[in-house]
């Protein structure tokens, strides 16, 4: 499937940043609207290393506005955040252009990218928009810790790891890692977000903060579909960059983009049935 693409910077709060709008044959009017963050630690990475994700995406039915947030240690929490947050103002402001004046806003992310889609969740409901339909995280990259068994048995850890060195240059201090929009799972309001897609794979060094996070929604009365794909597939490092994923996964997870979509897009209609009429 042919994927357009178009390249252009857009300003947030007097930062420049690059930007990609992906759409495909399968993205019609009102399709959903997509920010998506590309991963990297948090200190490396940009729009060629999210275009496999972004383009899985497009090719799922959405249009795609993918950016590339300022990176640390230039950047520490809560910098790219914030910019992060402005594009999805700005989105919302033009989902007009991109798929239509109806278009349901979703935010999405492999690995770090992940992390600020997930905080992006958390900040749109305390600041009372933009609404969100959706969040999509692929190998999220959330405990700053790494003390979960597949980080272990990675033989990952706080020493000549590009995750903990991400995390450090990141939060650039040890007691950021205690703000639940620095780690969303140390929140202890996870109540009231949207819907979450959790995505991860049996050999994905993030897989358990992965599902302990889609777990800890769950229990906060969040709506998750979650999926452990089937190894190898090299995640979360097979999800960077500009290369044509492999087959083994790329259709899987494409399908479950299709599904998620089509799932929220009932919920929201099951939820605009049971809104009360304005006067």
């Amino acid at each position: 499937m042919t994927t357009n693409i178009i390249e252009k910077p857009i300003q947030i709060d007097g930062l420049s940043l690059p930007m990609r709008i992906y759409k495909s044959a399968a993205t019609q009017p009102g399709a959903p609207a997509v920010l998506h963050l590309h991963g990297g630690a948090f200190v490396s990475g940009g729009l060629d290393d999210g275009r496999a994700v972004a383009t899985l995406l497009a090719e799922a039915g959405a249009g795609v506005m993918s950016i590339a947030y300022p990176l640390a240690p230039e950047h520490r929490f809560p910098e790219g955040l914030e910019a992060a947050f402005g594009a999805l103002e700005w989105l919302y402001r033009t989902k007009a252009r991109l798929t239509g004046r109806k278009a349901r806003i979703f935010v999405a992310g492999e690995e770090a990218g992940a992390n600020l889609a997930a905080a992006l969740a958390l900040m749109a409901r305390d600041r009372q928009g933009p609404e969100l339909a959706g969040q999509i995280l692929l190998s999220p990259m959330l405990d700053p810790r790494l003390a979960t068994c597949s980080m272990r048995e990675a033989a990952a850890g706080p020493v000549g790891c590009q995750w903990a060195d991400g995390w450090r240059a990141y939060l650039g201090s040890a007691e950021k890692a205690a703000h639940p929009y620095a780690s969303p799972p140390v929140s202890t309001r996870l109540a009231n977000l949207p819907p979450a897609l959790v995505l991860t794979a049996e050999d994905d060094v993030l897989r358990d903060e992965a599902l302990s996070y889609a777990k800890r929604l769950r229990a906060a009365g969040v709506e998750v579909h979650e999926n452990v794909l089937a190894g190898p597939t090299g995640w979360p490092c097979a999800l960077h960059g500009k290369q044509t994923p492999p087959a083994s996964w790329a259709s899987a997870v494409s399908d479950h983009f299709k599904k998620f979509f089509a799932a929220t897009a009932r919920m929201s209609g099951c939820c605009a049935a049971l809104r009360p009429l304005s006067n």
